[in-house]
Parts: C-alpha cells; sequence; structure tokens
C-alpha cells in the first residue's frame, strides 16, 4: 500500500509504502528533512509528533534489532 503524507514543516507531500495496516515511526521529510514519529493505522494518520535526530537515531536503532530478533515467516 501507498501512503502519501504532507509534511507538517514545509507542506511538502511525500509518500512510502507500507506493508501493514498499522505503522509506528519515524518519518522523514524528503525535502525539509524534519524528522517526525507518526502512526498510521486503517490508512489514516492518527499522530505525527516531532522528533529529534538523537531520538531518530535510537528509533533506527531499535528497529534493526526487531529486524534481527524477528522470526522467518
Amino acid at each position: 500500500m501507498l501512503f502519501k503524507i504532507a509534511c507538517p514543516e514545509c507542506k511538502t507531500e511525500g509518500s512510502f509504502s507500507l506493508r501493514d495496516q498499522r505503522y509506528q515511526g519515524p518519518y522523514r521529510c524528503w525535502k525539509c528533512r524534519a524528522l517526525y514519529t507518526i502512526l498510521i493505522e486503517d490508512e489514516e494518520l492518527k499522530s505525527c509528533q516531532p522528533l529529534t535526530e538523537d531520538e531518530f537515531q535510537k528509533q533506527q536503532e531499535i528497529e534493526v534489532m526487531k529486524r534481527k530478533f524477528r522470526k522467518p515467516e
């Protein structure tokens, strides 16, 4: 599923591909490079909170660890 989101900072529309109906994690605007933590459920943006670079790095590290220990499908 392709989800479109407008950056709260610069209003530029970006898009990304989602595998599941729910996504919670980092989002970076491709134009202004602003960082956000977003929550998408049922093809709707439920939450969008500003994120610092340090918080973004921590979230990326957590995602790598989750993928490392995820059971094969």
